[in-house]
């Protein structure tokens, strides 16, 4: 184990597919998509810094780019030169930096639920969820985080799965001093007018009810990204890889299959 707290699986000769989670930062949040893609790929997932198994202090300039970095030495530790890489949300923005410094390394990126720059309703989502921990404390961070993830019907229907991962939040909650500083570079990211260079492969997935980000972030981040395909599913809301997994699954792989 490296301080990536890299995990490999799959089919080991096959073509990579690198998953990067979005704030939460743990390889765990993909576990509905392993098995589908575990047929056809090589997978790499990885706990980032500050989270999971690979807690450590943060900078306090802690940015996406040294996200993107942290990625890139992913890449290298698994001896893998070229990666399909699927970030959710922040893990997104991770991916796109990486396709606009380090192109050579992928075939392919797949934003699902981000953007070029955050919306104001985004900043102000996350505004409510730093005063909610920095006034009532991790717990009532972790308890809320769920709506703004999963659909209200999704989240009454998994009530009891729900609690099991607010349980499993706290537990291993990555602390508020590494949240502050993993949402402050989330909110800084800005690459607006740097897309139309972007020469990589992209599928820009998205959910029209998501309540944190827009669908309208996906769609203008698809529409400035030269060629890429925009995949925007009714509902899913936020978490859509988790609601909706076979019907994402599926669109995931008919993009990496492509491409």
């Amino acid at each position: 184990m490296s301080f990536f707290d890299v995990r490999e699986s799959g089919r080991p000769n096959a073509p990579t597919v690198l998953l990067s989670s979005g704030l939460g930062g743990t390889a765990g949040y993909w576990a509905p998509q392993l098995a589908a893609l575990a047929a056809r790929y090589r997978i790499v997932t990885y706990d980032q810094a500050g989270t999971g198994r690979n807690k450590r202090q943060l900078s306090d300039d802690h940015s996406i780019a040294a996200m993107a970095d942290e990625a890139l030495a992913v890449l290298e530790a698994t001896k893998t030169d070229k990666a399909h890489f699927v970030g959710h949300a922040l893990g997104g923005l991770i991916g796109l930096d990486l396709a606009m410094r380090h192109p050579q390394r992928l075939h392919s990126l797949t934003v699902v639920n981000g953007w070029a720059a955050a919306h104001a309703h985004t900043k102000r989502c996350f505004e409510m969820r730093l005063a909610l921990l920095k006034h009532e404390g991790p717990a009532a961070y972790v308890r809320a985080q769920p709506i703004f993830l999963y659909p209200a019907d999704w989240l009454a229907r998994n009530a009891e799965r729900a609690a099991q991962e607010e349980a499993h939040g706290l537990a291993g909650f990555q602390g508020a001093d590494t949240l502050r500083r993993r949402i402050a570079a989330l909110l800084a990211f800005d690459v607006t007018h740097r897309l139309a260079a972007l020469r990589v492969p992209a599928l820009v997935s998205a959910a029209r009810d998501d309540v944190l980000v827009p669908c309208s972030m996906s769609e203008q981040l698809a529409a400035a990204i030269p060629h890429a395909t925009l995949d925007i599913a009714p509902w899913g809301a936020h978490a859509i890889n988790v609601t909706q997994p076979d019907a994402f699954n599926a669109s995931l792989l008919a993009f990496l299959d492509s491409h």
